[in-house]
């Protein structure tokens, strides 16, 4: 049985008219909310800090400020009341849907959607939350240093 629409194969270049070759793909494994490791905020960020920041047609430091303000926002309200952190949880990872509208729009990359949906799959509970928070402020700041004018 097919299943519709037919699922599309990247061969690593962009879809559509002009057939540039796609920014190097966004390696998300090392990125571990649950049992951070020593090197998550400093190394990890900086290396997907700069993989993002080769995008130069997008992913202005603006737009992804944008991005990191509403968990930053999330963080603090599941902060402030943790009871209600499942109620939560659907809104939190409604960020994906944002970050699918702004990659529509050619404001983000799928580099940046990737690490938005990487990320917010594994927030399930307030602790990993902090960490994805934590995480995006360093990615933030890496990522800034990289694109200062912006």
């Amino acid at each position: 049985m097919a299943t519709y629409p037919p699922q599309r194969q990247s061969h690593g270049y962009r879809g559509g008219h002009d057939d540039k070759p796609a920014h190097k793909p966004l390696d998300t494994s090392r990125i571990q909310l649950k049992d951070i490791k020593a090197d998550l905020f400093d190394v990890i960020a900086r290396e997907t800090a700069e993989t993002i920041a080769d995008n130069k047609n997008s992913n202005k430091p603006t737009q992804l400020r944008r991005f990191y303000e509403e968990i930053v926002m999330w963080e603090s309200k599941a902060g402030q009341h943790p009871d209600k952190f499942d109620e939560y949880l659907p809104f939190i990872r409604m960020i994906n849907a944002k970050a699918a509208y702004a990659l529509g729009r050619k404001l983000v990359d799928d580099n940046y959607v990737k690490l938005i949906s990487d990320g917010l799959q594994q927030v399930d509970s307030l602790k990993t939350l902090r960490h994805f928070k934590l995480f995006m402020e360093a990615f933030m700041g890496f990522y800034k240093e990289k694109r200062p004018k912006d």
